[in-house]
């Protein structure tokens, strides 16, 4: 395989989880007696560009698909995170009345509500027939195709240049990257600004963050790597921010090679904290392999050991990261009889590979199982706070990463 960004042949590899179908095909009642189509799980490093990708075996189209279940409107904590951002970006560059906002991934709407909420005109760009439609419902307008050059040019000349784009854990969801970004720059206006915001690939290593690995994440996103790509297609970053969500997020602000925006040392400050860290070096990505494997085992360990014992053990949220770590630990409804999730589009599905059965919380009243394994422990904090009323029974909260947490 060669880079998806510069082309340089692909020998490196940074961590092989095996194969899995992709994490969002939730599976229905009758496809449980059909065969899944499951793909290889491995991950390489560019060390050209040093862009850290999936190797090519699943399509977009395998993984984007017209019921495409993930909605971004089921947790609280990122509607909270999504306001403050357009109250932020409001006040920041001005927007209003005269402004057009446009939304790369809009999903279900739960950012461009807050948009249209302040009377902002907005685009939404959503290929998933189900999340745009739940979009529309909120009355935002949406154009239901994939992202890329073509659509922005499309877009551009019909009078929809935008001033604000938004690409929100989007840019690692893409297969072409380079078209992507080279995109954003045909869409933007001279005095617009691009915000992106993924997972900061310093955190996947450090916080040993294997289970944000999967198919529908083509890229693991350093700012060393971001920067590179934004170069070659059009873009310049000039401010970073650090976010808590997913983890540990970046916030990059882009505008066009000739754009007006005053660049900040926040750019340079993290590029050179990645550089120290060992990002240009092959020796940073040896070992990740073993440390995801001690997690793994520690997970598997404590469910075959909660079994042995008799404890009742149940999941909270189908979670695509949650996915990842079932799979690879080849966990099985033996072990976990049920996962729990918000979202009523999942509920009655079962959970992709492991073929998990998908609940309504009233499960957990009725079961009062002795763990909760909390899959997103990106949103520990508001599982557990949600779910508090297990303690009445004295079962207690269970997150397997970075490593075996049992609290």
């Amino acid at each position: 395989m060669d880079c998806r960004h510069c082309g340089t042949p692909l020998s490196l590899t940074f961590i092989d989880l095996g194969s899995a179908p992709p994490s969002n095909a939730y599976l229905t009642e009758r496809n449980l007696k059909r065969p899944e189509r499951w793909f290889p799980l491995r991950i390489l490093v560019c060390s050209e560009c040093w862009l850290v990708q999936t190797e090519d075996y699943a399509g977009a189209e395998e993984i984007f698909t017209d019921d495409y279940a993930y909605f971004s409107s089921y947790s609280k904590t990122w509607l909270d995170h999504c306001e403050r951002y357009v109250a932020n970006m409001h006040e920041r560059f001005r927007l209003g009345s005269h402004s057009l906002v446009v939304e790369l991934a809009a999903n279900d709407g739960y950012l461009l509500q807050y948009v249209a909420a302040r009377k902002i005109p907005c685009i939404g760009i959503e290929p998933t027939a189900s999340t745009a439609a739940s979009a529309r419902e909120k009355g935002i307008e949406i154009i239901d195709k994939f992202f890329g050059v073509s659509l922005a040019k499309d877009m551009a000349n019909n009078g929809q240049s935008a001033d604000l784009i938004i690409a929100n854990n989007v840019l690692a969801h893409v297969p072409d990257i380079n078209d992507f970004v080279s995109g954003v720059a045909v869409l933007l206006k001279r005095t617009g600004v691009a915000t992106f915001e993924f997972p900061h690939f310093l955190n996947l290593v450090t916080h040993n963050q294997f289970d944000t690995i999967y198919h529908e994440h083509y890229s693991y996103l350093s700012l060393l790597a971001v920067r590179r790509i934004f170069d070659k297609n059009g873009l310049t970053a000039f401010d970073v921010e650090e976010l808590p969500t997913h983890g540990g997020s970046l916030r990059v602000y882009a505008q066009r090679k000739d754009g007006v925006h005053a660049h900040f040392d926040t750019v340079d400050n993290l590029l050179q904290r990645e550089r120290a860290a060992g990002l240009l070096t092959m020796a940073y990505y040896a070992g990740f392999q073993a440390r995801a494997d001690k997690a793994k085992n520690e997970f598997l360990g404590f469910l075959l050991e909660a079994k042995r014992a008799g404890k009742r053990v149940a999941a909270y949220g189908a979670a695509a990261k949650g996915n990842t770590l079932l799979n690879y630990a080849g966990v099985r409804p033996d072990l976990l009889p049920y996962v729990v999730d918000k979202n009523p589009s999942k509920q009655g599905r079962f959970l992709p590979g492991s073929r998990i059965p998908i609940v309504s919380e009233d499960h957990i009243r009725r079961e009062r199982p002795d763990y909760v394994v909390v899959l997103p422990w990106n949103i520990r904090d508001e599982v557990t706070t949600d779910l508090a009323y297990v303690r009445d029974w004295g079962a207690r909260f269970v997150t397997a990463i970075p490593e075996l947490h049992v609290q």
